[in-house]
Formats: structure tokens, C-alpha cells, sequence
């Protein structure tokens, strides 16, 4: 899944990028976005591992639940660390692709809250 995952990252990206205005300096909203977006993304990727971060548990690993900043604070932090780097890149990239793509972020957080919790981490006991 992890594979898959970074292929259609790389996509994405491509398609971003062929879309994309660039221009330097960045807006003023650019670094604080984007660098708290990619370290909410970051610290998910250590917290949970490759297993934890693309669906392990699903596929029989067995992943713990982790309590550690940012989960318990900021309900579905990577998710969350996407949106914001996106937000980001608003200044570079149409208005349209960044708003359906965070809409499909949105899809994905209301679909995972509605699944059966026997396919999520445990709690230690």
C-alpha cells in the first residue's frame, strides 16, 4: 500500500506542478502553512511507521494506538497536515484543484469516522 501510495503522490504532484504558476518570494502564509502541514505529516510517518501510515492494521499488522502529540490533540493529523500544505500552495496553484482535492481530504476523514472500529489500532491494556 505504501508503494501505491508514493505513486500516486508522485502524480499528484506532477499534476500540480504542470498546473502551477511559480513565483518567488512565496505569500507571507506560505512557510507557516506548509512547514506545520509537513511536520504534522512527518511526525505521523514516525509516530505510526509505513504499516500504521498506509492502513497496516487492515492488512493484518498489528499497529498500537499512539497518544503522543499530534494524535489527542488534532483529530486526523495527517489528513489535517495535507490541507494545510496545500492551503499553502493556493498563490501557485488554481483555486479549483486545490479546493477539490482538500474536499477529497474532507471525503476521507468523514469516511474513516464512520468505519468499524475492529479495523483500527488498539489501545494497549
Amino acid at each position: 500500500m505504501a508503494m501505491v501510495s508514493h505513486f500516486i503522490k508522485l502524480l499528484q504532484f506532477i499534476s500540480l506542478l504542470s498546473v502551477s504558476t511559480l513565483s518567488w518570494p512565496p505569500p507571507f502564509y506560505f512557510w507557516p502553512l506548509f512547514i506545520f502541514g509537513q511536520f504534522l505529516n512527518f511526525r505521523v510517518y514516525q509516530l505510526l511507521g509505513e504499516a500504521g501510515t498506509y492502513y497496516g492494521v487492515r492488512f493484518g499488522k498489528n499497529i498500537t494506538w499512539v497518544t503522543e502529540f499530534p494524535f489527542g490533540v488534532i483529530r486526523d493529523p495527517q489528513y489535517v497536515g495535507s490541507i494545510l500544505s496545500l492551503l499553502a500552495c493556493l498563490s501557485w496553484v488554481p483555486f479549483l484543484y486545490i479546493i477539490l482535492w482538500v474536499l477529497g481530504y474532507v471525503f476521507m476523514i468523514q469516511v474513516e469516522s464512520k468505519e468499524d472500529p475492529t479495523t483500527r489500532a488498539k489501545p494497549l491494556s
